[in-house]
C-alpha cells in the first residue's frame, strides 16, 4: 500500500508522527497481552486516512486488512493525540496571508443520516454532513479552517462564527465572501432589493468583487466567473 498516497504525508513524517505519539503512547500491546491486531505505524497511517478522504470505517478496515471495531477503538485512541502533535505546525493565517484578502466558503463533509442526530440535513447539498468553513488566498491556498463542524443544514453566515473561523481570521486585512455572508465578511456582492433591482453601480461593483471561487472539493462553483480566483481542492 502507497502510505504517502493515502496519508498526504512522506515516508519521513509518517515516521516522525509516529514516533510522537508512541513517545506519548508506548506500546499498543500490553507486555504478555496478545499481539495488536495493527501496529502502531499503521495505525498512525490508517487514522490519517480516515481524516485524509473521509473514509467510512469499513473501507478503512478493509484497506488495512482489520475489523470494523478496531478502526473505531484506533480513531477514537489516536485522533486526538495526532490532533496535538500537528497542531504546533498549523501556521496562524497572518502568516499564511500577509496583507492579503482572504476568499471564505463553506464546504460539506458528508456524513451517515443519523436518526440522532438533529440538523445534519443540508438542503443545498440534499444530502447529510458537517459544514466545515474554509479560508484561502486569492491564489488557492489554505489560510485557515474552522476547527469546529457545524450541522449541514446552518447556513454559512451562522457556520462562519459557530466553526470558530471567524476568530481565527479577525486580524486579517479583510474578507470576502458570497452573498450568504452578507454583514459577516467586508467584501460581499450586493442581493436585489425585494420587488427592486441592482443599481448600476450595484451590478458594476458585483461583477468585479462576485467571488467566483469555492472552497467545495469540486472546485469552483456553477457561477464562477472565468478568471476568478478559485481555492485548490481542500481534503477534510
Amino acid at each position: 500500500m502507497d502510505l504517502q498516497r493515502i496519508t498526504g504525508l512522506s515516508p519521513e513524517q509518517l515516521t516522525e508522527l509516529t514516533a510522537r505519539i508512541h513517545h506519548k503512547l508506548g506500546p499498543l500491546a500490553r507486555p504478555g497481552g496478545r499481539p495488536a491486531a495493527i501496529g502502531l505505524h499503521a495505525s498512525v497511517a490508517l487514522v490519517t486516512a480516515l481524516h485524509r478522504h473521509n473514509l467510512t470505517q469499513d473501507l478503512a478496515g478493509a484497506l488495512f486488512n482489520v475489523s470494523q471495531p478496531t478502526v473505531s477503538r484506533r480513531w477514537d485512541l489516536l485522533r486526538p493525540l495526532i490532533a496535538t502533535e500537528l497542531a504546533a505546525f498549523v501556521l496562524d493565517p497572518t502568516e499564511t496571508v500577509g496583507g492579503s484578502t482572504v476568499l471564505v466558503d463553506g464546504t460539506l463533509a458528508p456524513t451517515w443520516d443519523w436518526k440522532h442526530a438533529e440538523g445534519m440535513y443540508s438542503g443545498k447539498h440534499q444530502t447529510t454532513g458537517f459544514n466545515l468553513q474554509i479560508a484561502c488566498t486569492p491564489a488557492g491556498d489554505i489560510a485557515a479552517i474552522g476547527p469546529v463542524p457545524v450541522p449541514g443544514s446552518r447556513h454559512d453566515a451562522h457556520a462562519l462564527t459557530a466553526s470558530g473561523l471567524a476568530d481565527l481570521i479577525a486580524d486579517l486585512d479583510s474578507t470576502l465572501g458570497d452573498k450568504g455572508y452578507q454583514a459577516h465578511v467586508d467584501i460581499s456582492p450586493a442581493r436585489k432589493p425585494p420587488g427592486g433591482d441592482l443599481s448600476p453601480e450595484q451590478e458594476a461593483n458585483n461583477t468585479v468583487i462576485n467571488p467566483g471561487y469555492s472552497a467545495e472539493l469540486g472546485g469552483p462553483t456553477p457561477d464562477s466567473t472565468k478568471g476568478a480566483p478559485t481555492c485548490k481542492d481542500v481534503t477534510v
